[in-house]
């Protein structure tokens, strides 16, 4: 396939799939823990429930000892931990169910399969031993239906070929052994055997072998939790809590991460599936309990077809039973009843679809591939089609992801880099050089010490925006336009890293501190006067971040000129004016700030984790502003295009992001996904709490809205039903957590999609009806998604394009096989059970028909091209839209299938007639034909005519397949050759293989004994030609109708 898209084809790495749902469960604990203990009983999800009820996180290190009764110094004795093995059992992962029973049952019994293998047991009993003599028709038909069981079996197993399996490698991630104190002695035990209330020892390099709450932990115990986070950075291990949320906090060593550093002692709580890892891996290893939206619509019409079949099936055996027995015994006998039934069966069944629809579904994904779309599922393509809402990230989406600093403001001097840069190296004014510079340089310095980013040292030759760097796309701007004033690589060869804490979405900054290597760039870094106090046993923390979070932690501020001054009310204001001004422009604004800490206000080593606390606690007041800078990142030159063809399709584009209100705004408006002006933009009190309180005006005027992740959390469930009925919607200054939110909100009346390529995106992804992540992306993200986008975000358009195809196309393949391959089957069975003619369309015919003659050609309309009002259509409404509606029914049996089995019976008995065998002599004879017509050339000139009906049938199908290509289109405007935007060349192949497997069937002598089959005369070749032009004008006729009286009668009938 490609990437990850085949992801059916191997097991799934636990290291990517278990953080999607460790972050899930993560953000649903977060949820519930703001709520009420009445929402809280209702969590949907047991692990959610049970991890947000747990206390060994907020109790004291003391009441978890007494609660276990356990010891620090003695640990557990002997007759605890038997009673507790006994209690517990070991600490092992369960294995995980085995649905592989279930899976297999359904491959074969899933949709039609029942009915087929019912059928076939039935015709091989009527064959022997109720066959006096025994049938080889009867015997070839049994035979046919088994093959066609199996086959479509075989389909149903292609197509679900993409279950993950994780639990098989998950007991390579878990520890072999572990050091235990037990009965006052420390020894080595086999990390199965441990129970809760186990005290456990642990050093650098051990993995955890349970769950446990630390008792005692070294300054520099960390550990690695991405096995379940998927970050890779360490947390510090620490004693008290430091998170409501059991996940997060990091008093709680999880089973499976390691400890890079220091050593500890812990208390086991929790063991085997009782453990977070253990519980994560079982939910991430549950299969996927909710249907598609195509699922849906398949068993709906399955469940249609049965019900009229088993209707059907009912009538036969009534008329059989009440009339046809006592009247007429000689008629039809037990195994030519059951053969009946059998024939009603195959007769409504359109056997062809499974193997069409999957057929269908792998060639809209490959068509898909081809413009760099990948489906990791067969089944989320049409779903796609039936998407209503997309929620599309900003950045790196919508936008470019290549950020330039455009300009900074130092207190309150606004200037541009270049101009910036010019003066640096230009100016013949030394005072106002001076006066500029001199803050420049501060913030230069801030903005190249605060920064995760890397130059590759192998670029470093070229000029600075085409060198090459590594990391984010914010720390690249920020990079790049500290270069320009002066070498980065020089500046942190001056001062030596102590500690990093990287930026996450939930703090919105990042800290880095330094104590001094060199002097050399003191004076470029600090103010006159700090510059001249910074000793060597001083720390310098900075920090970078989102200036709505920094601001109100600033006491000071460096003016042009580069001195520090107090930051009073005016500044405050002034800042604020300039980040909106930014922010309304569409640009991102980041604070660059920093704080000198004096040697004797800290008290611990760098590397400890009570060094990391102090200074996350010096951060939060005292910062020196340094100055804002301006980024953009440009919008991508496709993407207005794009928002407008879905804005046109009927699907609400809304933003969510991370960024300022303003910021997003501005893009919005750039990207056309909010049309009105800003003033005519409602914000969270257009909300209202109560109904009652919501005006006319405000409720007819639902088009724009701007709301931020803060105000999220305060809605009720009557402003979250308003806020998703708005048609354009920015989400602004939003975490993960509220992503997820968003998606289940939208999900109670809309098909949502979510565009996301990080880590913590995943929980959203997989909750929504299709994520998508970007070819980018991190490979969580991917595992989380349905679909990846390899380029850009406008190939969403040929996904929704095709998604909607897929679901046309197999309107189309329904329309195409249930007029021949149901409708004209079923007359023939009928006609034998109540009026008493023979049965002019044998069974075995009848499935040749289904599964070999119109199987192909119902397979190659798959390939059919979109017509050209496909994305001019409002999404399908799920609800509402079905696959097979009643003007589907309507059309194929009541029209098509009407002509269709006239034009037939009317050949076949034409035929009979003209060979001396009336018409009359059959109506009602019920097998008792007079004296003048021998049985043996009855019977011959029966299998011939039979063999007419076939070919009537398979012919006047050809016409049928060009009509239902289009539903609204002329076959003159959506031509199937010569035109390459609408032809599709595989109908002429799949008409050839038709004709092929007709003169396979009616043409070799040896078959047409056992099958009853007869060649046809030539004329009857030919005869059905008029009938399927009379089907070809007559759905040319509809369709001019429909195109010209779109809200007509015949418009209103159309399928």
């Amino acid at each position: 396939m490609s990437i990850r898209s085949a992801r059916s084809r191997r097991e799934v790495d636990p290291s990517i799939a278990l953080p999607i749902q460790y972050r899930t469960v993560s953000y649903q604990i977060e949820d519930t823990i703001q709520k009420d203990a009445t929402a809280q009983s209702k969590a949907k999800d047991a692990a959610t429930k049970e991890l947000s009820s747990l206390e060994w996180h907020t109790i004291s290190t003391d009441e978890a000892l007494r609660r276990l009764s356990a010891s620090v110094t003695e640990g557990l004795s002997n007759e605890q931990v038997a009673r507790r093995q006994k209690e517990y059992g070991r600490n092992a992962p369960s294995p995980p169910k085995s649905h592989a029973l279930q899976k297999y049952f359904g491959y074969f019994f899933k949709g039609f399969g029942p009915v087929l293998l019912v059928g076939a047991i039935l015709v091989l009993i009527s064959w022997k031993p109720l066959g006096q003599p025994p049938s080889l028709a009867n015997l070839a038909l049994g035979i046919v239906l088994v093959a066609v069981f199996f086959i479509q079996a075989a389909f149903n197993m292609f197509q679900d070929w993409s279950s993950s399996r994780v639990m098989s490698s998950i007991k390579n991630m878990l520890p072999e052994d572990s050091m235990v104190i037990r009965n006052g002695v420390q020894t080595s035990l086999d990390a199965q055997e441990l129970v809760p209330g186990d005290v456990v020892c642990v050093k650098a390099g051990n993995k955890l072998p349970a769950d446990m709450r630390f008792l005692q932990v070294s300054s520099d115990a960390k550990f690695d939790r991405s096995i379940l986070t998927g970050e890779s950075l360490p947390l510090a291990a620490t004693v008290n809590s430091t998170d409501e949320n059991y996940l997060e906090t990091r008093c709680i060593g999880l089973q499976g991460t390691h400890c890079v550093s220091g050593s500890c002692t812990g208390l086991v709580v929790a063991t085997g599936d009782r453990t977070v890892f253990g519980r994560i891996a079982a939910l991430t290893n549950e299969p996927k309990t909710k249907m598609t939206t195509l699922e849906k619509e398949v068993l709906y019409f399955v469940i249609i077809i049965c019900s009229i079949m088993l209707a059907m099936i009912t009538v036969v055996l009534v008329v059989w039973g009440a009339w046809l027995k006592k009247v007429h015994p000689g008629w039809i006998n037990v195994p030519t009843l059951i053969v009946d039934c059998v024939s009603v069966a195959i007769a409504f069944i359109p056997e062809g679809l499974p193997i069409a629809l999957t057929a269908g579904l792998t060639i809209t994904a490959n068509l898909m591939r081809k413009h760099k779309v990948l489906c990791k599922s067969l089944k989320t393509v049409e779903t796609l089609g039936s998407v209503s809402v997309i929620c599309s990230d900003k950045t790196g989406t919508l936008t470019e992801n290549r950020m330039t600093i455009t300009e900074c403001t130092i207190g309150t001097h606004t200037i541009t880099v270049d101009a910036a840069e010019d003066e640096l190296e230009v100016s013949t004014a030394p005072a106002i050089a001076g006066m500029v510079t001199t803050g420049v340089d501060q913030v230069r310095a801030i903005a190249g010490l605060c920064n995760a980013a890397e130059f590759d040292a192998a670029t470093m030759e070229l000029p600075i925006e085409q060198r090459r760097v590594f990391g984010d796309a914010t720390d690249q701007a920020v990079l790049r336009f500290s270069e320009r004033f002066g070498s980065v690589h020089h500046l942190r060869q001056c001062w030596q890293k102590t500690y990093e804490l990287a930026f996450n979405s939930k703090n919105k900054y990042m800290i880095r501190t330094f104590s001094m290597f060199r002097k050399d760039c003191l004076k470029a870094t600090l103010s006159e006067n700090e510059a001249e106090t910074f000793h060597s046993g001083d720390v310098l923390l900075t920090i970078k971040g989102a200036p709505d979070v920094l601001i109100n932690r600033c006491s000071s501020f460096v003016n042009n000129a580069g001195d520090v001054y107090p930051f009073d009310d005016e500044m405050r204001a002034s800042f604020e004016n300039v980040k909106n001004t930014y922010s309304s422009q569409g640009k991102r604004c980041i604070l660059l700030a920093r704080k000198v800490i004096r040697q004797g206000e800290l008290h611990h080593q760098s590397g400890t984790g009570q060094f990391e606390d102090e200074i996350t606690e010096q951060a939060k007041s005292g910062l020196t502003l340094i100055g804002l800078v301006a980024i953009v990142d440009p919008l991508r030159p496709e993407i207005r295009e794009v928002v407008s063809t879905l804005r046109g399709a009927g699907i609400r584009v809304f933003m969510v992001t991370g960024d300022f209100a303003l910021t997003a705004l501005a893009i919005a408006q750039d990207a056309g996904i909010v049309s009105c002006s800003s003033s005519l933009v409602h914000d969270v009190s257009a909300l209202h709490r109560d109904p009652a309180d919501s005006d006319l005006k405000t409720t007819e005027s639902r088009s724009s809205i701007l709301i931020s992740g803060p105000e999220l959390l305060g809605l009720n469930e009557y402003q979250w039903k308003t806020l998703t009925q708005y048609e354009e919607i920015v989400f602004a200054r939003t975490t993960p957590e509220q992503k997820l939110r968003i998606v289940k909100e939208f999900q109670a009346d809309s098909v949502v999609a979510m565009t996301g390529d990080g880590v913590n995106d995943a929980p959203s992804l997989k909750a929504a009806d299709v994520g998508i992540a970007l070819g980018s992306g991190s490979d969580i993200a991917i595992e989380a998604a349905d679909m990846v986008l390899l380029e850009s975000f406008s190939s969403i358009v040929e996904a929704v394009q095709y998604g909607r195809v897929v679901f046309d196309n197999l309107k189309k393949v329904i329309c195409y096989l249930l007029p021949a391959g149901s409708f004209a089957e079923f007359w023939p069975v009928m006609t034998n059970v109540i009026f008493g003619l023979p049965q002019v369309l044998s069974s075995f015919l009848m499935i040749i028909i289904c599964c070999f003659t119109d199987c192909a050609a119902a397979t190659v309309l798959s390939y059919e091209k979109p017509e050209a009002d496909v994305l001019l259509r409002k999404p399908r409404n799920v609800k509402k839209d079905r696959l097979v509606n009643w003007q589907l029914v309507g059309h194929a049996y009541g029209v098509l299938g009407m002509i269709e089995t006239i034009a037939s019976f009317a050949m076949a008995y034409w035929y009979l007639e003209k060979n001396g065998i009336p018409f009359r002599v059959l109506w009602f004879s019920f097998g008792n034909l007079p004296g003048w017509i021998d049985p043996d050339y009855y019977a011959q000139k029966l299998n011939e005519a039979s063999s007419i009906y076939f070919v009537n049938l398979v012919v006047m199908q050809w016409f049928n397949l060009l009509a239902v290509r289009t539903r609204r289109w002329s076959i003159f405007q959506h031509p199937p050759a010569l035109n390459r935007d609408t032809q599709n060349l595989y109908l002429f192949p799949a008409i050839m293989f038709a004709l092929s497997m007709a003169i396979l069937w009616l043409y070799i002598p040896q078959l047409q004994s056992i099958l009853g089959t007869s060649p046809v005369p030539v004329e009857h070749w030919f005869l059905p030609f008029a009938f399927g032009l009379f089907i070809l004008l007559f759905d040319e006729t509809r369709k001019f109708l429909i195109r010209k009286y779109p809200n007509g009668f015949i418009a209103k009938l159309a399928w």
